[in-house]
């Protein structure tokens, strides 16, 4: 298990979808994508055939059933969120992605809504671990002083992409208040805004993902 957390006995075993065949996984730089609220691991998979063929992308499920998806934690709003919730769902892609981490070069990591909350988690909490991390449409959650959260430890080095629209209805005004006030402090900012997008992805975010991507994991 990982220093985060222990995750609940309850919790499945990993299920994960992966863009190349296992033979063909080795030594590529791993993407690893982070589904949103009530999705599953085929909703962002897509995304990998618009971007660098050098990654291998792996889309891991979130652990928990929500309706017919899936979620990493209860909403934020829920009388059932928990800060100890986000870890243990932390604690569960943490020890998945240290089970292959060392067959690739580097790992980053890619979340929409709900899986940027837990894409920036799984950075805050290993900040060494992560080549890049990209966030679309979504948040990072306000851990107040917990030690797992290793804020100090981030100097601004690590590279982050933030894609959002600032009409976007999902993602309250007070999460956007705290993760501005975090990414401004805590990594390296790319920032862009859509308009048009709503709480979703374009095609022309993903065309700058990948730029963001080659530039700096691909080109280092």
């Amino acid at each position: 298990m990982t220093e985060a957390a222990a995750y609940p006995a309850a919790f499945p075993a990993p299920v994960v979808l992966w863009s190349r065949p296992e033979e063909d996984r080795a030594g590529r730089p791993l993407l690893v994508l982070l589904h949103g609220y009530g999705a599953n691991e085929q909703d962002l998979l897509s995304l990998a055939d618009m971007l660098p063929e050098e990654f291998v992308v792996a889309s891991l499920r979130a652990p928990l059933v929500s309706g017919p998806g899936f979620t990493w934690f209860p909403l934020t709003a829920s009388i059932e969120y928990s800060l100890d919730a986000v870890k243990h769902a932390a604690a569960y892609a943490q020890d998945w992605i240290d089970s292959v981490r060392d067959s690739h070069p580097s790992v980053t990591l890619l979340g929409f809504s709900m899986g940027m909350a837990m894409a920036t988690t799984l950075l805050r909490q290993r900040p060494d671990g992560y080549a890049a991390v990209v966030g679309l449409s979504g948040f990072a959650v306000d851990a107040g002083a917990d030690p797992s959260f290793r804020d100090a430890e981030l100097d601004g080095t690590v590279p982050m992409f933030w894609g959002r629209d600032q009409q976007d209805p999902v993602i309250t005004p007070d999460k956007i208040e705290f993760t501005m006030g975090w990414v401004r402090k805590h990594v390296k900012l790319t920032k862009v805004l859509y308009t048009g997008m709503w709480h979703g992805i374009n095609q022309q975010e993903i065309g700058h993902v990948g730029e963001f991507l080659t530039h700096e994991v691909l080109n280092k």
